[in-house]
């Protein structure tokens, strides 16, 4: 036994060193990506680029819908708040969710009504250099608990230039089995919200509120359409008396294939935006009919730039889509890619 551990131990090196074996890559570690979905403990998921939580999506039924928190910008500091600064009854504005105020009569917007989304499933996490993907089922359910809609959500995470990211959305939401057909009624509240940090909002802090065509304020803004909407402001950067102050902000982009594009834009200068497809008409689906959303949240250094928003569209317009579809490859029962 003792001359088997010694040759044993003569052999490794000679394997570990031998000509077309090896532990890393030329560019990195075997087996990592820079973008990454990571599953976390109590029903959360976290999204990272080159090993830095960009956010986390919060699914736990203790939350009447779920959502993402933190959205960090650039400098390391979360770009959006839990909760409304001033109102206790707005705690339903939990950072960047997705909700309804008409689903057949019911109101899924606010946390004091019986309409509840839960997560069902998730469906695909792929990681990769360019992006990463999270696919996941969700159940809009009434206070009986019969499931009015059903709404698949892809979330891709990407790095951009100078530090910058953004997250891709695409919703598909459809009637479900036992309700057939559902009407989406006409309101102000739907579908993907944003409340902006303390510091970006005009009221609470420093923060501007500019849109695609210029218009600047909730005064301007409010009702009218547009391609996006920016909100920038500043935000601490380092800690203690190293701590300074930088200008940061999300611009919020709505693609041209979204149904009522360019959408009508529900904004408050307390710091929060939404596109808002059904602010001055309702609209029905079915699950052979299903809506389907897509929306970019891009987060960046300094103040509003109408030039590179511009650029950042022009990419987001040309980018298909997501399909998801059954896994190609062995031990994925699905996947998540571009339509061609």
């Amino acid at each position: 036994m003792k001359r088997f551990r010694v040759w044993l131990l003569t052999l490794c090196p000679l394997v570990l060193f031998a000509p077309g074996f090896r532990l890393d890559a030329a560019d990195g570690p075997v087996g990592l990506s820079r973008c990454e979905i990571v599953p976390l403990a109590e029903h959360q998921v976290s999204f990272q680029i080159d090993g830095v939580e960009i956010t986390r999506w919060h699914y736990g039924s203790q939350y009447p819908r779920p959502f993402f928190y933190p959205f960090m910008g650039p400098a390391g500091q979360s770009l959006t708040r839990m909760g409304h600064p001033g109102a206790p009854d707005h705690d339903h504005h939990r950072s960047i969710w997705f909700a309804h105020a008409d689903v057949n009569g019911v109101n899924f917007w606010s946390d004091q009504t019986e309409g509840r989304v839960l997560q069902k499933q998730w469906i695909c996490y792929s990681d990769g250099e360019a992006e990463a993907i999270m696919a996941c089922l969700a159940g809009w359910y009434d206070g009986a608990g019969t499931e009015l809609l059903e709404q698949e959500t892809v979330t891709a995470i990407m790095p951009l230039e100078h530090g910058e990211h953004a997250m891709e959305l695409q919703i598909t939401v459809r009637a479900s089995d036992a309700a057939k057909t559902v009407e989406l009624g006409k309101t102000n509240f739907g579908f993907l919200a944003v409340r902006v940090a303390k510091t970006l909002s005009v009221h609470f802090g420093g923060g501007r509120l500019t849109n695609s065509e210029g218009q600047v304020g909730e005064a301007e803004i409010f009702g009218r359409p547009a391609r996006w909407m920016d909100y920038s402001g500043p935000v601490a950067d380092g800690p203690g008396r190293d701590r300074k102050t930088l200008v940061e902000g999300i611009t919020y982009f709505d693609h041209p294939d979204n149904p009522r594009h360019p959408a009508c834009w529900h904004v408050r200068e307390d710091g929060w935006m939404g596109a808002s497809p059904c602010m001055h008409e309702g609209v029905a689906v079915t699950r052979e009919k299903p809506l389907r959303l897509r929306y970019l949240l891009h987060a960046h250094t300094g103040p509003y730039d109408q030039a590179k928003a511009d650029a950042v569209h022009q990419s987001f317009t040309a980018r298909r889509g997501f399909q998801v579809r059954k896994g190609a490859r062995q031990h994925l029962q699905f996947e998540v890619v571009r339509e061609k």
